[in-house]
């Protein structure tokens, strides 16, 4: 994940200490977790936050600049849900009017994400095919939320 597109450099650290010190990974969520941080930081625009609460979750957002906005809008967020440190899961949200969900894999969040409709996706252990279509509704998002 690119470093320059943490709004905040000491975020940036904070989430490489988190990585480098999770070592127990029974569904091997940590690689999911990069996976799809990679697909965030290669998002044209894109400005990364790192917001970590220890013992409740880890949330990676991406956020896409607004035209004549000083404050950027956030278009998803990646949570590592840390409930359990020895059996990490990751729980990936979106506002429900920046994608679709053709398969039907999310779950409906009305008010859930700050307030608004969202949908999220829940990932308990490696899944490639959901990681790809993940990827697919963060291109969505990116591209919906750069539209406003």
């Amino acid at each position: 994940m690119m470093e320059e597109m943490f709004a905040d450099k000491t975020e940036y650290a904070e989430m490489r200490k988190l990585l480098e010190a999770w070592t127990r990974d029974p569904g091997n969520i940590k690689s999911a977790f990069t996976q799809l941080g990679d697909a965030l930081s290669g998002a044209e625009g894109t400005i990364l936050y790192f917001k970590s609460r220890p013992g409740i979750s880890h949330s990676f957002r991406g956020h896409v600049p607004v035209r004549g906005h000083t404050e950027d809008h956030l278009y998803v967020m990646v949570d590592i849900v840390d409930d359990d440190p020895e059996n990490r899961w990751l729980s990936i949200c979106f506002y429900g009017d920046t994608i679709t969900d053709p398969d039907e894999m999310g779950d409906l969040v009305p008010g859930g994400l700050l307030g608004e409709d969202g949908y999220c996706f829940d990932m308990y252990e490696y899944d490639g095919g959901a990681i790809a279509y993940l990827k697919d509704r963060i291109a969505e998002a990116h591209k919906n939320s750069l539209a406003r």
